[in-house]
């Protein structure tokens, strides 16, 4: 039995937001987005089935969309933008929390593609698992495992400063 829509998004806006905002690093925008996804979603929600995916996979499904369309629509450039995050030791409506390790995680995210944030949140904000990131991306769960082992290893050296963390 599917869920109601406004129990989905209650239990999913946090992450498509989050996923959104890994994607964008820019607050407005990610909100923007997620708002986007979630009209979608309800357009369409008598058509989800829940057979052939999760709820949480069908979302980022429309989120993958979105943003891609978001993408092609906006002269879309990699920017770090952290001025919009709240007050440092504080959390935003959506659980973001401005503290010395998230402005560290975000400028590591920066010097990520849009691909590598979009695996990381996939695996770690989205709690997708790496048989539903393989559906999502067309790679088999083998092949996503060790994409997120490499992309560790990558962001544990910008995190341990044996890779340079420059503006770009």
């Amino acid at each position: 039995m599917k869920a109601s829509f406004e129990t989905v998004y209650d239990e999913n806006f946090k992450y498509i937001y989050n996923y959104l905002y890994t994607q964008t690093l820019h607050r407005e925008t990610a909100e923007d987005l997620a708002m986007d996804v979630f009209v979608r979603a309800m357009e369409h929600y008598d058509g989800y089935d829940p057979e052939r995916a999760s709820v949480r996979t069908w979302l980022v499904t429309i989120a993958r969309n979105c943003l891609i369309n978001h993408r092609k629509m906006a002269s879309y450039r990699r920017t770090e933008n952290i001025d919009d995050a709240p007050e440092p030791g504080r959390s935003d409506e959506y659980g973001f929390r401005q503290d010395a390790i998230s402005a560290e995680v975000n400028r590591i995210l920066a010097k990520l593609s849009p691909k590598e944030r979009e695996l990381l949140a996939m695996r770690y904000m989205m709690e997708l698992d790496n048989r539903a990131i393989g559906e999502l991306t067309g790679a088999d769960s083998k092949t996503v495992s060790q994409r997120i082992m490499r992309l560790l290893q990558k962001c544990k050296k910008f995190a341990d400063g044996s890779a340079l963390l420059t503006d770009d």
